[in-house]
């Protein structure tokens, strides 16, 4: 009676382990030695027709085979090195129930799905599937049957009343088995409760916020008032007049939420109007555009923000419907045309200041028609202009004396090399400069110190607001010589010096630091109303406290990104400045929770981090 094999298996060592993982095993051994024994003995003579004989030599010809593969040198089983155990008693079975019999036929037929897959041959392949027939009855107990189908009747492991299986069947605790709904309620459970929503991850908050210490004041009448116009903008032609005075406050309220449109825009309109300003018409069209030319026909001062929209049709309109504009300031009139432009500039010979910025299409033509038509021109401004060159600054010249203020920053379109040359600015500023009082070459980065010399110095004689902003070129020992030297060169030369500048602006240079600042305190530091340094990394703390006391009249100033501002600096300012009002600071790493504050001071750019003690 062949031995039954039983699936426990007792601990093995590394070796077996090894053989197992590189395919060699008891049975592989035993066939490669019973195919060498056979091949050996095909000429022996057949064994007689008893088939008991026949049987037993098998069998001991298979015992010999084992033992004769391992002592061959052909393989190692240690998992027989004990000897034969005796054949153990069957184990009784244990009654299985209707849903664990359903269990065992199932991977019994999955069992056999995959030994027909293989081909039929079991002995090859080491089963190492997880069903097990000794854990299969312990799973019993442990509640991991599954759980018996919905509709299907099951006993109450609890009040041994049959119900019906639902979704909502509670597992008996302890198991096994399956409660009714009332008895798992009573248990505590509530087999209807609905499972709880994950909890949301609230995103981490942004720790670098930046705190304004501003002195905040109880609104007045008036500034609700318009709060609340700016709210019901809409219907605002219900509260009739409103008056003139607040216009222009009405006018920033409401263009901070893009709430002017066509039907509120006659809010501002009155045709004895001479002077408007609107400071967002990105909702207002051509016709609407059209429409407030046609009801303010007396405007000499007008200001556009964010005009979009206007195209060669509302600038041919507005050549005839406001025949008295002298002054014109546009933001972003991208679609006005080169004929549009000439046509507009020649119907109005006395027009003053002409401002526009960001209009690609305004070209030399166009510059020349300004030149010749408007010979009393006083204020220009030719900002982030595309198609701007050398040509352009010397049809400027005959300007000479009536142009007071003069703007040409940021020249070119974005990712063109700087179309101005130094030296094309120095011979305008050497025809125009004796009468300017206002003067921005902003972002023109081919500016020298040679400019400063050849230009400024020698020709400038009313400057009172000079900006200098992006011009990496500019040093530090260039910057500081100019302003030592800018007075004495002209009484050496018998001429008027410059008067000492009311605003400077000449931030974002970098190499720019303490020397600078010095001599630009000492030349203007008393009549200094609004000055701005930012990014003068190499200031020193000496020359930042030196703002206060020689710059006692200070307004606005601007010190963010200098590395050695810290509280004795803000300290200083807020004491000596009496008129100052604003400081920024963004970038001061140094500043602590005691920086000072004052009121009617407001100190912006704080980071909230540096307030912690």
């Amino acid at each position: 009676m062949s031995r039954r094999p039983n699936n426990v298996r007792g601990p093995t060592s590394a070796l077996t382990d090894f053989l197992r993982e590189s395919g060699i095993t008891a049975t592989t051994i035993a066939r490669r030695a019973r195919t060498r024994i056979q091949d050996a003995n095909q000429d022996q003579p057949e064994a007689g027709p008893s088939t008991a004989g026949q049987d037993q030599d098998q069998a001991a010809d298979g015992s010999r085979e084992e033992h004769g593969a391992t002592e061959n040198g052909d393989g190692y089983d240690s998992d027989n090195l004990d000897e034969p155990e005796e054949e153990a008693p069957a184990p009784k079975k244990r009654k299985l129930s209707k849903a664990a019999e359903a269990k065992l036929k199932e991977k019994e037929k999955a069992k056999a799905k995959k030994k027909a897959k293989k081909g039929g041959d079991d002995d090859d392949d080491y089963d190492d599937s997880d069903y097990d027939p000794y854990n299969a009855l312990s799973k019993m107990w442990k509640g991991d049957l599954p759980k018996p189908p919905v509709g299907s009747f099951e006993k109450c492991a609890k009040c041994a009343t049959q119900f019906t299986v639902t979704k909502y069947t509670l597992a008996a605790n302890p198991p096994p088995g399956w409660l009714c709904h009332p008895c798992a309620k009573s248990g505590g459970s509530d087999p209807f409760k609905k499972p709880a929503a994950p909890r949301k991850r609230k995103a981490p908050a942004d720790r670098r916020v930046v705190v304004h210490f501003e002195e905040r004041k109880f609104p007045t009448l008036v500034s609700l008032c318009i709060d609340l116009i700016s709210t019901y903008i809409d219907d605002v032609e219900a509260l009739g007049d409103i008056g003139n005075l607040n216009m222009d406050e009405i006018a920033k309220t409401i263009s901070k939420s893009r709430k002017l449109t066509a039907q509120n825009a006659p809010l501002f309109y009155d045709v004895q109007h001479t002077r408007l300003s609107l400071y967002d018409v990105t909702n207002l069209e051509p016709p609407a555009l059209c429409a407030l030319a046609n009801l303010n026909l007396n405007l000499t001062h007008l200001r556009l923000d964010y005009c979009g929209r206007i195209n060669d049709e509302v600038m041919t309109h507005w050549k005839t419907a406001l025949p008295n504009l002298k002054r014109l300031e546009l933001l972003g009139p991208f679609l006005v045309r080169t004929l549009a432009w000439q046509d507009f500039l020649r119907a109005h010979p006395s027009l003053e200041g002409f401002l526009i910025t960001q209009s690609p299409r305004f070209d030399l033509d166009c510059m020349r028609a300004l030149v010749e038509s408007c010979k009393g021109l006083k204020e220009l401004r030719l900002s982030e202009i595309g198609l701007i060159e050398d040509a352009f600054l010397k049809l400027l010249k005959p300007l000479a004396g009536t142009l007071t203020s003069l703007e040409i920053s940021k020249p070119g379109s974005a990712g063109t090399p700087d179309p101005l040359s130094e030296e094309a600015l120095i011979d305008l500023v050497a025809a125009v400069g004796g009468a300017l009082t206002h003067l921005d070459l902003s972002s023109n980065r081919d500016l020298t110190d040679q400019f400063l010399f050849k230009g400024l110095k020698p020709h400038m004689r009313q400057l009172t607001s000079l900006k200098l902003v992006g011009t990496p070129e500019l040093t530090n020992a260039g910057v500081a010589e100019f302003f030592d030297t800018w007075v004495a060169t002209a009484q050496t030369a018998g001429k008027v010096p410059n008067p000492p500048l009311e605003v400077i602006d000449i931030s974002r240079n970098h190499q720019l630091g303490t020397d600078a600042l010095f001599a630009l305190l000492e030349h203007s530091g008393p009549a200094l109303r609004h000055l701005n340094v930012h990014d003068w990394k190499e200031t020193s703390q000496d020359s930042l406290q030196t703002i206060a006391a020689r710059a006692p009249n200070l307004r606005t100033l601007d010190i963010g990104f200098c590395r050695e501002v810290d509280d004795w600096v803000v300290k200083s300012l807020v004491e000596s400045c009496q008129t100052l009002s604003e400081v920024k600071v963004w970038g001061c790493q140094r500043l602590t929770v005691g920086c000072p504050r004052k009121r009617g001071i407001n100190i912006i750019g704080v980071e909230a981090g540096q307030l912690v003690s």
